[in-house]
């Protein structure tokens, strides 16, 4: 059993749910219940699928508790200035429970559907770490004046400083050195995801489970943050309880390409064992790389974050 380590953060968990599918408000008062400390919704235009904004203002009503958030907002997809309006909004009629995680875009597909131009990665991310700066200021209360390669404005406003009585956290998810340094130095959450480039379906993508990766992405993070608290997050790309947990590490790191078992089994994007194993597994994980927020898509996990919480004190 690992033991609790001193001085780390304390380990959060979130609920990835795609808006838009199934009874939303059941699904809130279900996470609410099962002890999700967040409950998110993904971002992708698709029939049968709702707008995350719009459904985490339904589960703002129908839950009390719970943190909400976007896990995460294409930013292309939204001005800064209408985005940040709608996010102080959100957190001022939740009572303060809004995260706003924002990131690049990806899936080529949507951008075909909406006629918005699909830019190199460079240029995407350079475009969110400019709309990432402007929505800081912005719901913080400031007045905005910004010259920046992608977006310029004049005197942008969306809330009075007075108004502002709970800081609304800001992630950002991606990879790469220049985001990451940018998050570090702005944003209040780093999202990690263990994804490398986008496959050719402009959906799924290479995966990058390594040590050698994660260590490079959080030395980059400590090296720019300075001394600034940024919480990390995981992104947990797969849930599985079973008793036999080295078997299945096995047969998932035969099927991903340059991932080892002793990868696998230590990953935060992986939760496999039972449900003791798993909870041990965040522990350490949060203790060894210091990531202690994790999103995960199975709302059948509350026996495990009680776990997490009996075992971590």
């Amino acid at each position: 059993m690992v033991e609790p380590a001193t001085n780390v953060p304390t380990i959060r968990f979130g609920l990835q749910v795609n808006p838009g599918v199934g009874d939303i408000d059941r699904i809130g008062a279900e996470a609410e219940a099962s002890g999700f400390d967040v409950i998110t919704t993904a971002d992708h235009v698709r029939p049968g699928g709702g707008s995350p904004m719009i459904t985490l203002a339904r589960l703002a009503g129908a839950t009390s508790t719970i943190g909400l958030g976007t896990m995460v907002i294409n930013n292309d997809m939204r001005n800064p200035v209408q985005l940040a309006w709608e996010a102080v909004t959100l957190h001022r009629l939740s009572g303060g429970r809004f995260e706003l995680g924002l990131g690049a875009g990806h899936s080529t597909h949507e951008y075909a559907e909406t006629g918005i131009p699909f830019d190199g990665p460079p240029t995407r991310k350079a475009r969110l770490r400019e709309a990432t700066e402007i929505i800081a200021a912005l719901t913080r209360g400031d007045t905005v004046d910004y010259e920046g390669d992608h977006y310029q404005l004049t005197g942008a406003t969306v809330i009075a400083p007075e108004d502002v009585t709970t800081p609304l956290p800001i992630l950002v998810g991606g990879n790469g050195t220049a985001l990451l340094t940018h998050a570090a130095r702005h944003a209040d959450i780093i999202g990690l995801q263990g994804l490398g480039r986008t496959l050719e379906d402009g959906h799924r993508h290479t995966v990058k489970f390594g040590f050698d990766h994660l260590e490079a992405q959080l030395g980059v993070i400590e090296e720019a943050r300075g001394d600034r608290t940024v919480e990390l997050a995981a992104l947990v790309q797969r849930c599985e309880i079973t008793d036999d947990r080295e078997a299945a590490l096995a047969t998932i790191a035969e099927n991903i390409e340059g991932v080892s078992v002793a990868e696998a089994s230590a990953t935060p994007y992986l939760a496999v064992g039972t449900v003791d194993e798993i909870a041990n597994h965040f522990i350490t994980v949060r203790n060894r790389w210091g990531i202690s927020y994790f999103t995960v898509r199975d709302p059948d996990f509350g026996p495990i974050i009680d776990r997490v919480r009996e075992l971590d004190g």
